[in-house]
């Protein structure tokens, strides 16, 4: 399998690009459970199946474009919002970027480290090692390149994490992803309450770090892409209850941005082992 990752770590965007949204559309075609919970979700966020369906190729494209993410040449990728993130920096007390299962999210992380990791140090992200030992290898590789630090999702990964921003570094993390028992609280997303990480939030308050939002969104023919920065709309708050609707919230702002590329068919609403169901009349 490494020599495969290899393989098509030289091979053009454009054409991984279209192998990979084959390769979505017979995802979706193969398989039911996939299928309603894609359009169950999109549907949730008051999406019609036909302003979301380039979903469904894009979330093959994301599969495809990894070999060349991860082993290949650095790739073209456009940055709006310069001008927010030097603002964030500038605060001295390090900066959370926050990203959605949108676009090619692997790619915020490399743009931050082209962009600021010379000046203002590297950005640490979390990752999840893999089973096979073989993609674990990969991974961990792959994600520490210059100007970026990846540690494992464990208490010294959190740990690694807090001593970055109190260094006035960066971090990188993916709040819309379920987190494991006891490592989240019950938040609205869409309009229901779906299991939310309180890491992102605590990294904030506890380090008084800014918090940025950052989306990467592929260009139509294998042209590169494009990363767009922005601001959280409000300081967020102390209160843990009402962070967590503030990053939800920033997060569905990003989605609607360009929900063609969004995972619809991701998990976001399932219930973790051991872990209560919302209670009733929770706000949604």
């Amino acid at each position: 399998m490494p020599v495969v990752f290899r393989f098509f770590s030289v091979v053009p965007l454009w054409l991984l690009h279209a192998l990979g949204a084959a390769m979505g559309w017979v995802a979706f075609a193969a398989s039911p459970t996939y299928r309603r919970r894609f359009m169950a979700n999109s549907a949730r966020a008051g999406y019609r199946f036909a302003q979301v369906r380039a979903a469904v190729g894009h979330a093959g494209r994301m599969v495809a474009e990894l070999p060349r993410l991860w082993l290949g040449a650095p790739l073209p990728c456009s940055v709006v919002g310069h001008a927010c993130v030097d603002a964030a920096y500038a605060q001295g007390r390090g900066v959370v970027f926050l990203t959605p299962h949108q676009g090619c999210f692997e790619l915020s992380a490399q743009a931050v480290a082209r962009g600021w990791s010379a000046s203002r140090g590297p950005i640490t992200v979390l990752y999840r090692p893999a089973r096979q030992a073989w993609l674990a290898r990969v991974m961990e590789t792959a994600r520490n390149r210059p100007g970026m630090l990846a540690v494992p999702t464990t208490l010294a990964g959190v740990r690694q994490m807090i001593k970055a921003l109190r260094r006035g570094e960066a971090v990188g993390l993916l709040p819309d992803q379920v987190p494991p028992e006891g490592q989240g609280q019950w938040a609205p997303f869409f309009g229901q309450n779906a299991y939310t990480m309180t890491l992102a939030a605590r990294l904030a308050q506890q380090t008084g770090a800014a918090v940025v939002l950052v989306r990467c969104e592929r260009l139509a023919w294998g042209r590169g892409f494009a990363t767009y920065f922005e601001p959280l709309a409000q300081p967020l708050s102390a209160d843990m209850t009402e962070a967590l609707v503030q990053i939800n919230q920033a997060m569905e702002h990003l989605i609607r941005q360009c929900p063609g590329q969004y995972l619809w068919g991701y998990g976001r609403y399932k219930q973790p082992r051991g872990e209560g169901a919302p209670a009733a009349g929770a706000p949604a």
